[in-house]
């Protein structure tokens, strides 16, 4: 088990930055970003396999966020770039020890979850 904490939300422009930061995940677990707006689903966002190897995003952000970690994941960290009012959700960070590559984009697939922070995108 890993405590998850995570930070950076807050109110941005459309067009502007916004950076998260997820502590707490470990080594050997795929950590990943998910988001939740009102009435939806929650879906993946960003994230790294297990190994840390592989980096993995969902169509929706590629090219405009970019997930980081300088620290063997203790840290993980969102770049978010070019906000869209879309993004508008709060952000969960994720980790689990079991997660196999072709489940990394599943949110059942974690057993470890943060609380989650808001990011408020204005048009």
């Amino acid at each position: 088990q890993v405590n998850l904490a995570e930070s950076g939300g807050g109110l941005v422009q459309a067009g502007g930055s916004l950076t998260l930061s997820c502590t707490g995940s470990g080594r050997s677990y795929a950590t990943a970003w998910f988001r939740q707006a009102p009435g939806k689903e929650r879906e993946f966002v960003a994230g790294f396999s297990r190994t840390g190897y592989y980096t993995y995003y969902s169509d929706s952000v590629k090219g405009r966020f970019t997930i980081s970690t300088n620290n063997g994941k203790a840290t993980v960290t969102l770049q978010m770039n070019n906000l869209e009012t879309a993004d508008t959700a709060v952000y969960y960070c994720a980790a689990g020890a079991r997660v196999i590559q072709s489940a990394l984009r599943r949110p059942d697939a974690y057993d470890n979850w943060g609380q989650g922070t808001q990011v408020t995108v204005s048009s």
